[in-house]
């Protein structure tokens, strides 16, 4: 018999959606909520996404005003800016919503506790 411990499973809590995908696919990281490397290089990512989103947001808002004289090359350009940092943003919101715990309690329609 052996006397070595039975190797233990790791609690996995949940499946977090990671801000870039492989091949168009969806990456997941299975995790027990540990700040591993991968899971801090997603949160970096992240952060950077929101930030990326905010500059573009700031480059549009002048380019659609009613004074703007646009090209259709410089609309599609800026369309398709807007497109991927909507499409990062949701998402990281998408990502930041599976890991929300849900409530405890189903609260009351009534109002009473």
């Amino acid at each position: 018999m052996s006397t070595q411990p039975e190797p233990q499973m790791p609690n996995i809590r949940h499946l977090r959606l990671l801000p870039w995908s492989h091949d168009g696919k969806p990456a997941h990281l299975v995790t027990d909520g540990t700040a591993t490397h991968l899971s801090l290089l997603a949160d970096r990512m992240e952060a950077q996404q929101i930030e990326t989103a905010t500059v573009i947001r700031s480059l549009a808002k002048p380019m659609v005003e009613d004074t703007a004289n646009l090209t259709a090359p410089e609309l599609r350009w800026i369309a398709t800016r807007l497109i991927e940092s909507l499409t990062d943003v949701l998402r990281v919101c998408e990502s930041r919503a599976g890991r929300i715990p849900p409530y405890d309690e189903t609260p009351d329609p009534s109002g009473e506790k």
